[in-house]
């Protein structure tokens, strides 16, 4: 089952939002899927949608509020414009929220921007059991990793043109420092490696399905173990 829904932000405001629901009904386990920069776009409901079926209750916050990005210039406007720390602590928070008022346990995932966006969510979303980024972080000094409490996990390109691998070797120093409970995995692939609608892209991303169904498979083993 799948359906357009609208919950409520910490701050009483309304959000609207894709939710796919697993067989197992209302009371399965929740997960959070944050977009990437495109905005709420038939991939990343794919991407709800898949882990509904894998046994997980599915929700994407619409942060643009209707809008989508098609072309490159114009997903770059409104990622340029979206306010990440409301995004992170109103949106995404308050998608967990809802997910949590009927499900045990409740985590994030999210990819290229919202890679970012999950580990901002890490640090201001206390309600969460689990976090998962793809491709994606903030300027590191927007990271207090002594606020983390919840497992991280972190799937990175090593080709990646826009998030560069040597900042992952500062975030996994930083992550250290703190003691947080993380595992990160590097793969030999471009940015949006797990995004099979990334073929001849006029920016450098590629899909690389080898990468991404390993990727996959460890993100729902962390699940599993997590959730």
């Amino acid at each position: 089952m799948s359906e357009t829904i609208t919950f409520q932000r910490p701050d009483g405001k309304d959000c609207r939002g894709y939710y796919a629901e697993p067989a197992a009904g209302p009371n399965a386990p929740g997960m959070v899927v944050i977009q990437e920069w495109w905005g709420l776009n038939g991939q990343i409901k794919g991407v709800a949608n898949r882990l509904a079926e894998a046994g997980y209750r599915a929700l994407v916050p619409d942060l643009y509020r209707g809008k989508v990005g098609v072309e490159v210039k114009e997903a770059e406007h409104l990622m340029n414009n979206l306010d990440f720390g409301d995004a992170a602590g109103q949106d995404i928070r308050g998608a967990v929220q809802y997910l949590k008022a009927s499900s045990g346990k409740a985590g994030v995932t999210g990819f290229c921007m919202g890679g970012a966006l999950t580990l901002l969510s890490s640090v201001h979303v206390p309600e969460a059991e689990a976090f998962v980024s793809w491709y994606g972080f903030p300027p590191l000094e927007y990271i207090d990793a002594t606020k983390i409490k919840a497992p991280v996990q972190g799937h990175w390109a090593i080709d990646d043109a826009f998030f560069k691998i040597q900042q992952v070797d500062d975030l996994e120093q930083k992550f250290k420092e703190a003691g947080v409970n993380y595992e990160f995995h590097r793969y030999k692939a471009q940015h949006a490696f797990a995004n099979e609608t990334a073929v001849n892209m006029p920016i450098p991303a590629q899909y690389d399905p080898a990468s991404a169904e390993l990727a996959w498979r460890r993100m729902i083993e962390f699940l599993k173990m997590n959730l």
